[in-house]
């Protein structure tokens, strides 16, 4: 089976750079999760672009088959990730624009911009930054050659704020240029946070406007996984705990990582968590949301936008922080929120969060302008003016 799958990306390969070879057509593909979802920073670029009368490239949106189905409603052209249509349409495009790494053995064109939107401010460590690498299917050496190899076929990289642009540059090995715009999928924040909005999301998703809602969306972990690309997650919420604390007044949403394989037994409790994993785009989550609960997940850089109360439920802090990832900054100090161990102490910060004092407070403040000072709900703009409209 091995073989036949190291012959099969061989003869993709190959077909890859002779097609290469040939004239660039005005194509631009799209890609966002390896092809998971219609989300994140390369959907909002792709919902402004595809407004604009005069700009004249066809636009694809590259999706893994088994998510076809999903992101056909959207009425966007779409092309099966892998398949021949795709190796014919990739090989020519004018630009690829994605947010997370296309697989090594793809040839970039001469004729083709690939624009990596990446997708977050990076919090815990990321590329040859890490010390230690923990995941399945590669070693820390040659997970961090391949980290290098991949970014070196970057033309431009998308950076929120100038303090990932420094990270960035030094973990991804990048010099090239780096545009630093703010995250476009944060125009939705700025532009849409408004009652209409948020009831039209929570009625088309049948979620109760007679409670609050908390979202948690927590990070994978390096260590704990299936196989390569399939992520175990424990969920350490204490459902009956919770319910019987705050289940009058509130209800969860969960969210988890995109490479998390889990499929959780909510049996019981639903009229008080729903899973929305495999929902499009966190975006319209963050929106109906009253409170975040993330651990090292870079959502709440995002979140930091509304303005609204986040909590760290960070049970493994210390084997997160000293064996896994490490983080760049001092977190337990500076995060926008509190940084809670137990669900007792989780429920207890729950109940305060209706006063959420320290959203006003200086450390909040501190934050919020250090990494959201780019979110004015242009920065799709900025990113369209830098690189297409040149």
């Amino acid at each position: 089976m091995k073989f036949i799958k190291v012959m099969v990306i061989g003869i993709f390969k190959v077909l890859f750079y002779i097609i290469g070879l040939l004239p660039s057509k005005n194509i631009v593909v799209f890609e966002s999760f390896l092809g998971k979802q219609y989300s994140d920073n390369p959907r909002a670029i792709y919902e402004v672009l595809q407004k604009k009368e005069d700009f004249n490239c066809k636009i694809y949106w590259s999706v893994d088959k088994r998510f076809i189905n999903s992101i056909k409603s959207e009425n966007i052209n779409v092309i099966s990730r892998f398949s021949l249509k795709w190796i014919f349409i990739m090989a020519r495009a004018k630009y690829w624009v994605t947010n997370s790494r296309l697989p090594l053995w793809i040839p970039k064109p001469k004729h083709t911009t690939y624009i990596q939107t990446w997708h977050g401010t990076p919090l815990k460590k990321l590329g040859v930054d890490i010390e230690e690498v923990h995941m399945p299917g590669t070693n820390t050496e040659k997970y961090k050659q391949n980290f290098l190899k991949e970014a070196s076929k970057w033309d431009y990289l998308i950076s929120p704020n100038a303090y990932s642009t420094e990270i960035f540059k030094r973990a991804f090995g990048f010099n090239k240029k780096i545009i630093e715009t703010g995250y476009p999928r944060n125009d939705y924040l700025v532009n849409e946070n408004n009652w209409e909005t948020i009831l039209h999301i929570k009625q088309k998703n049948f979620l109760p406007n007679d409670k609050k809602i908390i979202l948690y969306a927590p990070t994978w972990r390096d260590n704990q996984f299936y196989k390569v690309g399939n992520y175990q997650f424990n969920l350490q919420l204490d459902l009956a705990m919770l319910k019987e604390a705050i289940g009058d007044e509130y209800m969860i949403i969960l969210r988890l990582h995109y490479l998390v394989a889990e499929k959780l037994d909510l049996t019981g409790y639903e009229d008080f968590v729903v899973d929305f994993s495999h929902y499009e785009d966190i975006r319209d989550l963050y929106l109906i949301s009253d409170i975040l609960v993330t651990d090292y997940s870079s959502v709440f850089f995002d979140f930091v936008n509304l303005k609204r109360p986040i909590i760290f439920f960070v049970y493994d802090i210390e084997e997160y922080k000293e064996k896994l990832r490490g983080f760049y900054f001092d977190f337990e100090n500076k995060a926008p929120g509190p940084l809670v161990k137990t669900n007792v102490e989780l429920i207890s910060e729950i109940k305060k969060a209706g006063s959420a004092s320290y959203i006003d407070s200086n450390l909040f403040q501190d934050f919020y302008d250090k990494f959201c000072y780019l979110e004015d709900g242009c920065a799709s703009n900025r990113v369209i003016d830098n690189v297409f409209e040149r």
